[in-house]
């Protein structure tokens, strides 16, 4: 089932869309969870807009208190992005106990600890600078060139036509060097090989909880929505929820494997007030 008012996503989920054993109430099943309940966020386009220049993209106003708040409510709220960890602390500092995971998985920061980062994916720094300045050389340059120390994204969101090119640079880069390619909204991202993505993340993530909500908006969320899948096939006691965030551009691709949609990055953090778990009202002595 699929949601475009946040608001009325707290009445209006069934439990066929996400299966509850004990409440078809979403949020009443969810909160029966709390301890054991997981949030985990994509960032761009889901707690973010997609802006034209990568490096001016900030959290939607209420995101940062939203998420602070829920990390007083669950057991684990976690960022999964495409963005270096580096990054995503810049914009999400202010929540210190955030873990976040990025470049899809390939680093990582559990609260306050040390950036850490996958160990067969250290020996491709060499190889995405390469990658890197052939791109600058060959591509046109409306092509926005982003080098991430473990992956490099191709951003084509000022000329769209050049989707083709780029796409064909990126395939035949990727075959010449053994790398991967993911498509994502108005960008193309060559990574490491491996099977290292937002779905393996999640997969680890909640192996220990019996619930989980997963944020997303654009191809690569689809990994992780089939992770709480493959968990829920395996535990039919186990919540998981699939939540959307709709955009033009990829939403059609979502919208199908969906339980929730919200319609914009703007609308999540009044979602998440109105509908995460509360903590139970103090009882009269």
């Amino acid at each position: 089932m699929v949601l475009n008012d946040p608001q009325e996503s707290m009445t209006k989920v069934s439990a066929e869309a996400v299966p509850a054993p004990d409440s078809g109430d979403i949020w009443t099943a969810t909160a029966r969870r709390a301890a054991d309940c997981g949030y985990f966020f994509d960032f761009d386009g889901t707690l973010a807009p997609i802006g034209d220049d990568p490096e001016e993209v900030h959290p939607v106003p209420g995101a940062l208190e939203a998420l602070s708040e829920l990390t007083g409510r669950v057991r684990r709220v976690s960022i999964v992005s495409a963005r270096p960890v580096q990054f995503l602390r810049q914009r999400l500092g202010d929540v210190p106990q955030l873990a976040l995971f990025g470049l899809y998985g390939l680093e990582w920061q559990i609260g306050a600890g040390p950036i850490a980062t996958h160990p067969e994916a250290s020996a491709f720094e060499p190889v995405m600078r390469e990658v890197t300045q052939r791109a600058s050389a060959e591509l046109p340059g409306a092509v926005l060139v982003e080098y991430k120390r473990l992956s490099v994204a191709l951003h084509y969101r000022a000329a769209p036509d050049l989707r083709e090119q780029v796409e064909t640079w990126a395939g035949r880069c990727a075959e010449r060097l053994q790398l991967r390619v993911q498509a994502g909204r108005m960008v193309v991202e060559i990574k490491p090989p491996g099977n290292r993505d937002k779905g393996s993340v999640v997969t680890e993530l909640i192996a220990d909880l019996t619930c989980a909500w997963y944020f997303g908006d654009d191809l690569s969320d689809l990994r992780a929505f089939a992770a709480l899948d493959s968990r829920r096939a395996a535990d039919p006691a186990f919540l998981g929820v699939r939540v959307m965030v709709a955009n033009p551009e990829s939403g059609h691709h979502l919208r199908s494997s969906a339980d929730v949609c919200i319609d914009a990055p703007e609308l999540v953090p009044d979602f998440l007030a109105n509908g995460s778990p509360k903590p139970p009202a103090p009882t009269s002595r």
